[in-house]
């Protein structure tokens, strides 16, 4: 539990000079501090919750703090502070680290599923931080929980991408972002992502302006345009995109949603009253909106739009990655996790086990499958048609895809929620599929 919250009210000049250009006013700075550790934790994880934190100060206050009555665990390598903000979210990070001359540069924004919350990272973000300690902060968002993620892809996108422009704004020493995302949460940080990206002129050094150009061509002026670009997404540089378990390609068609086992009249019935249970995001995830007349909204993001750039925020990360339940997923079917077509899908001779990541099965690296393949005859022609686009589309860009299978786990038939470990007692199992995440990820 929390301790009861404390008023604290500090005069500017208990901050030394912000490393920013911000101006500090002359008017004191509030804040309301509950110091404590969670329940069940050990008492060397310190809970920190900052209301009405502005700029740097939350930072210079954490380290003003542990160079005082926490001096002892502060310096302790893997000591790890969170830092939760009334507008939503936890940042996780090591204290060490934080403090020292050369702060993490590499922010992680994990993004939960439909029904979910920032608890479901948990586990994963503690990870993170204990094995790179001095590369990344994590932050487990908030804005999109509970019955929040009925509202549908778009608003999530948008609400996503306002906490992330916020984040950065508490750290101001990161360069790098990266996002983990989980089941619906994979296309809500899609959306974000294509709301956040922006073309920023290169820092180039005199002399290699360019201006050299012997022709008029298009082609080359086009290229000469994007060498002198650099795409950022939040202001910073894109690096890792990562997914556990969404439904890229939606939830209609045949098997698609496997709880409904691949019967036609399920599968009509269900897509045309998801969202009765679960909103605009149901429309969304079947394909049935049509909202102003235009096309179902992951059709549309699997294109750039006029505002809106979602395969050029894409295709700026250094990396996409797709982890994929090959079986017992009864919520998201392994087509439509790991963008393939039906054959496209790895042989059962083909899968391996691995000593270290035991429930990691298959791993195809930089693979695009963007030709044209026949489609599976099981499924409706219309359903087929625009999952079809959408696979096009989305493999535009190169992605990595890992497929996971727990079959030997007595967590299999929870498959969809253990492939993150939503919660250790229940998901233990996916440990190791984090742990491959963790182990791949590109700083």
């Amino acid at each position: 539990m929390i301790a009861e919250a404390k008023s604290l009210v500090v005069p500017t000049n208990f901050f030394p000079k912000p490393s920013s250009n911000r101006p500090l006013s002359g008017a004191p700075v509030r804040f309301n501090l509950g110091f404590g550790f969670k329940q069940g934790s050990k008492p060397s994880k310190l809970l920190l919750v900052v209301l009405g934190h502005k700029g740097n100060y939350k930072m210079e206050l954490i380290r003003k703090l542990s160079r005082g009555c926490f001096s002892d665990t502060r310096r302790r390598k893997g000591q790890k502070v969170e830092v939760e903000s009334v507008n939503g979210g936890v940042d996780l990070f090591d204290a060490a680290a934080a403090d020292a001359k050369v702060p993490p540069e590499h922010l992680v924004i994990m993004v939960n599923g439909i029904g979910g919350s920032a608890a479901d990272w948990r586990y994963a973000a503690q990870q993170f931080v204990k094995r790179l300690p001095d590369k990344v902060i994590v932050h487990r968002s908030e804005c999109n929980s509970s019955k929040l993620t009925f509202d549908g892809v778009d608003q999530m996108g948008e609400r996503l991408a306002g906490e992330v422009m916020e984040v950065v704004k508490r750290w101001p020493e990161v360069h790098k972002i990266s996002f983990v995302a989980h089941s619906l949460g994979g296309l809500v940080a899609r959306y974000a992502i294509g709301r956040l990206y922006e073309l920023f002129p290169k820092m180039e050094p005199a002399g290699l302006s360019g201006n050299g150009s012997s022709g008029g061509d298009l082609k080359d002026s086009t290229q000469n345009l994007e060498q002198h670009f650099e795409a950022r997404v939040a202001g910073l540089e894109p690096m890792n995109f990562i997914t556990f378990a969404t439904p890229h390609l939606g939830s209609r068609g045949h098997r698609q949603l496997p709880i409904l086992c691949g019967l036609p009249f399920l599968e009509r019935r269900v897509s045309q009253s998801a969202h009765w249970v679960v909103g605009r995001s149901g429309k969304h995830l079947f394909l049935t909106d049509n909202d102003e007349g235009k096309p179902p909204l992951l059709l549309q993001m699997v294109n750039d739009s006029d505002d809106l750039k979602f395969i050029s925020a894409l295709r700026s990360f250094k990396r996409r990655v797709a982890y994929a339940n090959a079986n017992y997923d009864y919520v998201v079917g392994w087509r439509t996790s790991s963008i393939r077509r039906q054959h496209e899908l790895p042989k059962s001779n083909l899968l391996v086990v691995d000593g270290k990541y035991p429930h990691v099965v298959y791993v195809e690296r930089e693979a695009t499958k963007n030709i044209l393949n026949g489609t599976s005859s099981a499924v409706g022609k219309q359903a087929a048609d625009l999952e079809e686009e959408m696979i096009r589309g989305l493999t535009q860009v190169a992605w990595e895809r890992v497929d996971v299978s727990f079959h030997e786990s007595k967590q299999r038939y929870i498959a969809h929620n253990t492939i993150q470990v939503k919660s250790y007692w229940f998901n233990s199992d996916g440990a190791d599929v984090v742990l491959h995440m963790i182990d791949n990820f590109l700083l």
